[in-house]
């Protein structure tokens, strides 16, 4: 967090000093910068090379930097009223209009201001991600022999064992495919198990990410309302009947955004009625691995214990370790699999190779576990610190369940309170939070806010965050 504050400030001193020089004049050298503002030659090289990818400097190997030519003025704005048409026309004949709107996603993407309190991530806060751990893996990786090549189409075959291994039960290599990302997984299994304009069953709330997955894809959501075990059943079997819908999309561990965990006695339930709808499951796993201290042993994968091939599998890297470490694996057995991987190679032909060894040295590191554990108890303090603060602080905001693993917290508001006011309030407070309705696929029963304890650096903020979120509640409820 230091070096990063460092050349940030470096970066705007240098940004306020550029009018002392002409275009193409020097900037002092390197070694008189360190000097001088008492940094690292690491934070003057990354300052640098913030201001050339402004377009303010342009830097040249062995000579120096140097001030860039000032910028033409913009030509004028063409008329692209014509693409208002075309992009209406677009779609025009389907049975469900398609739409691409990524606003629920961005909420959770997007960084907030300078100061402002993160409460809105939706990944590990940089003090928590095994930065070390990864550049050595990344270092160890572009040594191996061939690290540069092409990989096969389908991944490493080491990798694909090691995420076999992890989905547990008959799952074998050869039935997993390496993707980039459990978006890019999803968006795969979407493609594959549904055509344009059919419905596909979604968990209500659930995450909205997929909710724009499938609208893009022309497909028509249909929520099956959750507790605190799980999707319903017997609301999951009527959804079948009801639409004729073949797929379903659940995060049975740790569903985001209420936490819950699929029940036992639920589990094969819920694969015996897609069973009997002649219909796909779709399994979100993306936090197996975010497991808080104090939670007993996680379930199975439902794939470890699907023999009949109703399950695709998708499981992930990036939430344990950061969101540029963009490594995942679809699993599926039978006909399906061979759709998958068609679908993957026409629209990503595959994952870098170095990315998938890079994954593979870290996995097999002794820093692997070490790092699990870490995030496990460090996640278990965030949580209990920020739910101790909101009973203090905010004690009518109601939190149903108590997570044991992820990342974030699913709170009801007061009934009326209107979430968009409330968001905007937290924001001019200094503290960034996701509203609820992004999570629904239809009409909402309530008002909540999802609030993350991941993207923070401490117990302390969580602290100052929900203070923060205080203010803005007396102005809004």
């Amino acid at each position: 967090m230091q070096e990063r504050s460092s050349v940030t400030d470096l970066a705007e001193q240098l940004r306020r000093e550029l009018d002392r020089y002409s275009p193409g004049g020097k900037l002092p050298s390197s070694r008189a910068l360190v000097d001088r503002f008492r940094v690292s030659p690491v934070t003057v090289s990354r300052a640098l090379a913030q201001l050339a990818a402004e377009g303010l400097v342009v830097t040249r190997p062995g000579a120096g930097a140097f001030r860039a030519a000032a910028r033409t003025s913009a030509a004028p704005a063409r008329d692209t009223s014509w693409q208002e048409v075309a992009l209406s026309a677009d779609g025009a004949a389907d049975l469900v209009p398609r739409s691409v709107d990524a606003s629920g996603v961005l909420v959770s993407l997007a960084a907030p201001p300078p100061g402002v309190v993160e409460f809105n991530g939706g990944y590990l806060h940089p003090c928590l991600q095994p930065e070390r751990a990864m550049s050595a893996a990344l270092a160890r990786a572009g040594r191996r022999p061939g690290a540069w090549g092409r990989p096969p189409t389908e991944g490493l075959p080491e990798l694909r064992e090691w995420f076999a291994r992890s989905i547990g039960g008959a799952v074998t290599a050869a039935e997993v495919l390496i993707t980039a990302g459990g978006q890019s997984a999803l968006t795969t299994a979407l493609r594959a198990l549904a055509p344009p304009g059919a419905p596909v069953l979604v968990e209500s709330p659930t995450y909205p990410g997929m909710l724009a997955i499938a609208r893009s894809a022309g497909l028509r959501p249909v929520p099956v309302p959750v507790d605190a075990d799980g999707v319903k059943p017997a609301l999951l079997a009527d959804a079948f009947r009801a639409t004729g819908a073949r797929v379903f999309v659940c995060q049975p561990l740790f569903q985001n955004p209420t936490g819950a965990v699929l029940a036992p006695e639920r589990r094969g339930e819920v694969l015996r009625i897609a069973r009997e709808a002649g219909a796909f499951v779709v399994e979100d796993d993306f936090v197996r691995r975010l497991v808080h201290e104090d939670a007993g042993p996680s379930p199975r994968p439902l794939a470890a214990d699907d023999p009949d091939g109703v399950v695709v599998h998708v499981g992930s890297l990036t939430k344990a370790t950061s969101p540029s470490f963009r490594v995942s694996a679809l699993a599926a057995r039978g006909p399906v699999l061979d759709r998958l991987r068609a679908i993957q190679i026409v629209d990503t032909f595959f994952v870098p190779r170095p990315l998938q060894e890079a994954a593979l040295e870290l996995v097999g590191s002794p820093a692997w576990p070490r790092h699990l554990r870490t995030i496990s108890a460090e996640l278990k303090a965030r949580r209990d610190a920020m739910t101790a603060a909101l009973r203090l602080d905010l004690p009518e905001l109601a939190l149903p369940h108590i997570p044991s693993g992820g990342y974030h917290l699913w709170l009801r508001l007061p009934d009326g309170t209107d979430e968009t006011a409330l968001t905007a309030a937290a924001l001019r407070a200094g503290v960034a939070i996701n509203p609820g309705r992004p999570y629904f696929s239809a009409e909402p029963p309530a008002g909540h806010v999802r609030l993350s304890f991941a993207a923070v650096a401490g117990p302390q903020e969580i602290t100052e965050g929900v203070r923060r979120l205080r203010t803005a509640c007396d102005e809004v409820l």
